[in-house]
């Protein structure tokens, strides 16, 4: 794969919108996830693409992004994919190695762990997939993961099977040293970074990472 990269707005929650400008540079392919379109249109920051069924877009929305001449890929409402997979899928065709995932936690509790359980699709077992909303970044752990943040960022690791085996970490003021989480078991919540990056590595399992930056 190359180095292309996407940002994929869904319709979750975002409490800064100017985040997305972040995002706004001929390096990111953008992409609204059908109602993540009312993100784009908040921040005046025209999408390369529009997907999904599109029931959860305004009138306006839509006249606005056929202005911007966003390409719009409207599918039927009755279909087997979430409009975040169709999203999803795109920009893995796209050939994009490095994709940004925004607004898809928060709000309805079904769609944020539906969401978050995306990551384990084995597609993307070499990319660099991760949600982020400037407040929280979350990505999945299969071997090992560094960690951007400053200190006192909090890092919480939770077992997406009965156990994880052989957590090792570092620069993480609660250490973990070659020791096994269990799901039903809340070790790894609340953990604080100790420097601007953290190391996470596992021998064995699958572990979501979700780092809170602080003083955000």
């Amino acid at each position: 794969m190359d180095d292309k990269q996407a940002v994929l707005v869904l319709n979750g929650e975002l409490h800064d919108p100017d985040f997305l400008a972040s995002f706004n540079t001929p390096a990111w392919l953008k992409i609204a996830v059908d109602g993540g379109l009312h993100y784009f249109h908040l921040a005046e920051i025209p999408p390369d693409i529009l997907i999904g069924d599109l029931d959860s877009i305004s009138p306006t929305e839509r006249i606005w992004a056929e202005e911007q001449h966003t390409r719009i890929l409207q599918y039927p409402i009755a279909k087997d994919e979430t409009d975040f997979e169709l999203a999803l899928s795109f920009a893995l065709l796209e050939k994009c190695a490095k994709i940004r995932i925004v607004a898809a936690l928060g709000g309805r509790l079904d769609q944020t762990l539906a969401n978050s359980f995306i990551l384990l699709d084995p597609r993307l077992h070499d990319l660099d997939v991760r949600f982020d909303d400037g407040k929280e970044e979350v990505c999945l752990i299969r071997r090992r993961q560094i960690i951007d943040g400053k200190p006192g960022d909090i890092i919480s690791l939770i077992p997406l099977q009965p156990v994880v085996q052989g957590v090792r970490t570092h620069q993480l003021a609660y250490p973990l040293n070659d020791e096994d989480l269990y799901i039903h078991q809340t070790r790894g919540i609340s953990n604080v970074m100790l420097s601007e990056t953290a190391e996470i590595e596992i021998k064995g399992g699958h572990l979501l990472c979700i780092h809170t930056r602080q003083g955000k």
